[in-house]
């Protein structure tokens, strides 16, 4: 799991990291909103829950006012690096990691068959919709763009999302402010599957790239120290071929019993 800080956008707090465990977000007798300890004191308004599967948002019983990304949230919700977590007026965000380049590639005319490797819309007007990068796409308030924000505050031409090889730029194409990757503020920036990008607020998507499993489960076996797959497959066979036997004997035994019990009932 990749590592998160929690940034107060107020600057009321310095940046935290989110360590494994439950960190609480709760409001002081002073009416300060901070990431707090286990001490019965300030009052409880939400919990962050992390582990190797990521990070949870749990809301306390009877708490209002919690949002993610300017939603209500009720009970949970996950998060991911760039969601922006409001409480009590407050707003948190989650800073992942990026990497933002200083002086990006020529521009990318390349199109691919694969339709896998896309964008998919998580907030703002294009959530739920998706966009596979099988050509350049770029992103902005002109019609002719191919992902169209209808805004009269959005740029013309805000970025393009290219393929290079196997990696996807992003790239501004002159806007104000740029945009944020993961929670940081870039321009140009070189993107990983699972990345969140954020647009003038918020106009979100995410970049989602095939996940090869195969390649993922060789790659567990090969690192096991002294183990070869085929050394692994020949160790395990010899335990399954000598359960067979007592499987078989048990099962003749229980059929014997259900037997036994049907004919001295019927008696």
């Amino acid at each position: 799991m990749r590592t998160l800080q929690v940034h107060f956008s107020n600057r009321q707090q310095p940046d935290q990291r989110l360590a494994p465990g439950v960190q609480r977000i709760v409001r002081d007798a002073s009416g300060q909103v901070r990431l707090g300890d286990d001490s019965v004191g300030p009052l409880l308004l939400a919990r962050f829950c992390t582990d190797e599967r990521g990070v949870w948002l749990q809301v306390a019983s009877g708490s209002r006012g919690i949002h993610v990304n300017g939603r209500p949230v009720r009970r949970m919700a996950l998060l991911r690096a760039g969601d922006s977590v409001y409480a009590d007026g407050v707003e948190m965000l989650l800073r992942g990691e990026s990497e933002p380049v200083a002086q990006p590639p020529a521009a990318s005319g390349e199109h691919s068959d694969d339709l896998r490797v896309l964008l998919r819309g998580v907030g703002g007007q294009h959530h739920g919709r998706c966009y596979p990068l099988d050509r350049p796409r770029t992103i902005g308030r002109e019609r002719t763009v191919d992902v169209v924000i209808d805004d009269p505050a959005f740029p013309e031409q805000h970025a393009r999302f290219e393929r290079h090889g196997d990696r996807v730029l992003l790239r501004d194409l002159g806007s104000p402010d740029g945009c944020r990757v993961n929670g940081i503020a870039v321009r140009h920036c070189w993107l990983q599957g699972g990345d969140q990008v954020v647009f003038e607020g918020n106009q979100r998507f995410v970049l989602e790239v095939p996940l090869d499993a195969r390649a993922a489960m060789f790659a567990a076996v090969a690192d096991a120290p002294g183990m070869a797959p085929d050394a692994r497959a020949e160790d395990d066979t010899p335990p399954r071929a000598r359960r067979w036997p007592w499987l078989l004997l048990s099962a003749l035994l229980l059929g014997g019993a259900i037997s036994a019990l049907l004919l001295f009932g019927a008696r």
